[in-house]
């Protein structure tokens, strides 16, 4: 039995994405049974949202990118689901909205952790773009 996992991707990154302000830039091809092998990804892309990592056969299931918010912009709620996030701040300052009741300040040297099964979002609130990273990974069993 195949298992299909579904994305939900915020209306905030698919206007990115379908109005060519974001790119998704695949740099390494591997066909599926390769393992992962190492690499070195630059982070300077004049795109909005610049994926980096993309899951198999790239990597054995992490996920990640480089987003840039313009001030007074967000990423839009969404939830990572089965997924754990961990969001390191490159440049800018903002809020996470983090389940329903959380709100951290963030700002450029900061990180911020994102349990699965959460809601959350990141707004800028600064006058300068806010700048992040993004690395996403199936949750594993509790040890």
């Amino acid at each position: 039995m195949r298992h299909v996992t579904t994305v939900f991707v915020p209306l905030s990154l698919a206007v990115y994405l379908l109005t060519g302000l974001g790119c998704a830039t695949h740099q390494q091809s591997a066909t599926a049974g390769d393992s992962p092998k190492a690499f070195v990804r630059s982070l300077e892309d004049p795109c909005n949202y610049h994926l980096l990592l993309t899951g198999a056969p790239q990597t054995f299931g992490m996920r990640s990118g480089r987003v840039r918010l313009a001030p007074g912009k967000s990423i839009g709620l969404h939830n990572t689901e089965g997924n754990e996030e961990l969001l390191v701040f490159l440049s800018g300052s903002g809020v996470a909205l983090i389940g329903r009741d959380t709100r951290l300040q963030v700002a450029a040297g900061n990180v911020a952790y994102i349990p699965p099964e959460t809601p959350h979002n990141i707004l800028n609130t600064g006058t300068e773009p806010l700048a992040y990273v993004f690395c996403v990974t199936p949750a594993g069993p509790r040890r």
